[in-house]
């Protein structure tokens, strides 16, 4: 799909925020400013965060409660791999009780997948957010696994 602008990105998050359970993961590949963040904020929106969302790359995980489910919203960016997230307490964190979203997946070390070492998810969503203009974004996903989204 594609959105001309970050209220558009943020549009397509809330509608993902509004049939998120818990347990879910979304995991968002993309360039610095491709509209992760934006794409988390709507997200938060639909699940009623009432919380301004921004991104937590130097604090790595920011959860936002108040709404229906928390949303765990992580910035891997920082981070080199398994290990370090593992070191930096968050690998036990990544599947709760609310909805999970994550910038920089690859530093999960899984490839295409979801990491054999985390616990599995309820749902999962790769999504791609590729620039195709100053404001324009193009937005692919494919929900993997037994439990997809949608």
């Amino acid at each position: 799909m594609k959105t001309e602008s970050p209220a558009e990105t943020e549009a397509v998050g809330r509608a993902w925020g509004l049939e998120a359970g818990p347990g879910w993961v979304v995991l968002l590949y993309g360039d610095l400013g491709s509209g992760k963040t934006v794409l988390a904020r709507g997200v938060a929106q639909g699940l009623g965060c009432p919380a301004r969302v921004h991104s937590p790359t130097f604090s790595l995980l920011h959860v936002y409660r108040g709404g229906r489910l928390p949303l765990y919203h992580f910035d891997l960016y920082r981070l080199d791999g398994p290990e370090a997230i593992a070191r930096a307490g968050l690998d036990e964190q990544l599947v709760n009780e609310g909805v999970t979203v994550i910038e920089w997946p690859e530093r999960l070390g899984a490839g295409e997948t979801w990491p054999a070492w985390a616990p599995p998810p309820q749902r999962l969503r790769r999504v791609l957010l590729e620039i195709t203009g100053p404001n324009q974004r193009e937005i692919r996903y494919e929900d993997l696994g037994l439990g997809r989204l949608g």
